[in-house]
């Protein structure tokens, strides 16, 4: 306990085999993101949308419901035990996805999936953060973020090609074997759990402890609430892109591979844009980093249903992404910000409960209105919800610590340096 210290440096080791864990947790799901609903179409023949986006409804849930337990089970189970289970539930995943023959197969396989996301990233997350200690979260969730999805990106890619070569099913599927078995080793025998991180940190904090963690982080405490909001509408708007994306790619025309491309830039983008915005958010005011970041991923989204060409979905994808990655790693780093060490695992389990019920709430929504009134209607209520959630937190949110804030001006300058 002695030996004991906080920070990225002083745990890089541990830091960076961490990284590389969640580098194959972030690949689990992209297995699924540029194929799966072109499967639903081409090997079930589902033609309703809502039918199509049922995996992602279930995924959603599930994870959300194990992301909560994780929270609430890190402090007895350890952070380590749940990793190792995590990735025993994920090995089953990749042999159902490439031998079903029935959709509800799939669907299982996305229940075994949704557990495994659940307990290895929340783990992944949790640990960081006691590894890091107070000054460095924003940069620690940053390099989680990117490590998790730009997997997920390369991932999507990678399947996405392997499908227009080799066909949908079961070559994609592989890497997905490969991913499991390594993640679950690297767990078992070289990842170290960080519990006397958490009781050396505790030791020195001055963060109250919350009165309810369930119900502060939900919705009474001004900045955990607003957090909490804005995270469920932004996997709201990231069911819908994983979900319809494919779809109305299809639907104009676009090939497997430039599907796999445009699927692929999105998460590219929100991945590599977090090492830069991690480390923003621990020097600028998180409530201006989520104001802006949810208020342009509201602008990609409307812009969708103007867009034409691969070029105008590359550059629309770019913007949804960098929209994300100024709020993804801010997430995480707010609500450590705003939490007891004793409290945070729960805490940050609660606000990704919310968070991924949003991949749910996203799917149902998007695709209820997709059948109902057609794709754009769909594209415009989670624009226009996403954009309400950047007023919501400009509204409710407080800065702390006297951080600066980010001008119109300064975001503008940066966007224009980004595009050009």
């Amino acid at each position: 306990m002695s030996n004991v210290q906080l920070g990225l440096k002083e745990n890089l080791r541990q830091f960076i085999l961490l990284i590389v864990v969640n580098a194959f947790v972030g690949g689990m799901v992209g297995l699924e993101r540029s194929i799966l609903p072109q499967i639903a179409e081409a090997e079930f023949h589902i033609a309703a949308k809502t039918a199509i986006l049922s995996f992602i409804i279930v995924f959603g849930v599930v994870k959300a419901l194990t992301n909560y337990f994780t929270g609430t089970l890190a402090n007895k189970l350890g952070r380590k035990n749940l990793l190792i289970i995590g990735w025993i539930f994920a090995l089953p995943v990749p042999l159902i996805l490439m031998l079903s023959n029935s959709w509800n197969w799939i669907i299982a396989a996305n229940i075994l999936l949704g557990i495994n996301q659940g307990l290895t990233w929340s783990s992944t997350v949790v640990m960081k953060i006691d590894l890091v200690g107070e000054k460095s979260r924003g940069l620690a969730m940053g390099l989680n973020e990117f490590a998790g999805y730009i997997s997920v990106a390369l991932v999507a890619f990678a399947t996405g090609w392997i499908a227009s070569h080799y066909g949908l099913r079961p070559y994609p599927f592989y890497l997905g074997i490969v991913m499991a078995i390594l993640g679950l080793i690297i767990s078992i025998f070289f990842i170290k759990d960080t519990k006397h991180h958490v009781v050396k940190e505790a030791c020195d904090n001055k963060v109250p402890r919350l009165k309810n963690v369930f119900w502060d982080t939900t919705l009474f405490d001004r900045n955990l609430g607003s957090v909490t909001q804005a995270g469920l509408i932004n996997n709201l708007n990231d069911g819908m892109a994983w979900g319809l994306f494919p779809i109305l790619l299809a639907d104009k025309g676009f090939s497997i591979s430039e599907i796999g491309i445009v699927t692929a830039v999105y998460p590219a983008v929100w991945g590599i844009g977090q090492l830069v915005t991690g480390k923003m958010s621990d020097h600028f005011c998180k409530k201006s980093m989520l104001f802006w970041g949810m208020f342009l991923q509201g602008l990609a989204l409307l812009s969708l249903i103007f867009a034409n060409t691969f070029a105008h979905y590359i550059i629309i994808s770019s913007l949804l992404g960098w929209g994300t990655a100024m709020v993804y790693p801010t997430f995480l780093a707010t609500v450590a910000e705003n939490t007891h060490p004793i409290d945070r695992p729960k805490s940050l389990g609660v606000f990704r409960l919310w968070r991924d019920l949003g991949y749910a709430i996203g799917a149902i929504l998007t695709g209820f209105m997709a059948d109902a009134f057609g794709l754009n209607s769909a594209v415009i209520l989670i624009g226009v919800l996403t954009l309400a959630s950047a007023f919501f937190i400009e509204k409710r949110m407080r800065c702390k610590n006297n951080a600066p804030k980010i001008s119109s001006l300064f975001f503008l300058k940066k966007q224009h340096e980004l595009l050009s």
